[in-house]
C-alpha cells in the first residue's frame, strides 16, 4: 500500500481510537470533542512520534523515515512543514500496525497516554 493511503488511514485509526478513549470518561460531548482535538492535531502526532520512536523496531522505523520523506500534499499556513512531516509519519506508522499488528499498534497508543 502507498505511504500516504497507510497515512491516511492511521489518521482515521488514530481519531478512532482517541475517540474511543475519551468516551469512557468524557462527561459531556463538547468534553469528548475537545480533548479529542487536543490530541489530534498535526503538533500532537509529531510530539508522540518523537516520544515512540525509542521503542520502533527497524521496520517500523524505516515506515517513519520513509513517510517522513513524502512530498506533503497540502500546505497549511499555521502548521510548520517539519511538523506536518512527522506527523505524516506519525499516520502511516499508525496505518502499517492497524494492517499488521493489532496488538502492537494498542501496545505503542497505550504508551502515549499519560495514565
Amino acid at each position: 500500500m502507498p505511504l500516504k493511503n497507510l497515512a491516511h488511514l492511521g489518521d482515521v485509526v488514530f481519531e478512532l481510537f482517541e475517540r474511543e478513549y475519551e468516551t469512557v470518561s468524557a462527561v459531556s460531548v463538547e468534553h469528548l470533542h475537545k480533548q479529542v482535538v487536543a490530541r489530534v492535531n498535526s503538533h500532537e502526532q509529531a510530539r508522540l512520534l518523537t516520544l515512540l520512536k525509542p521503542l520502533l523496531s527497524e521496520a517500523e522505523l524505516d515506515i517513519v523515515r520513509r513517510a517522513r520523506n513524502l512530498k506533503p500534499g497540502s500546505f497549511r499556513r499555521n502548521v510548520e512543514q517539519a511538523v506536518l512531516r512527522q506527523a505524516t509519519a506519525f499516520e502511516a506508522l499508525i496505518g502499517y500496525l492497524y494492517l499488521l499488528d493489532e496488538n502492537r499498534l494498542q501496545a505503542l497508543l497505550d504508551k502515549t497516554r499519560p495514565d
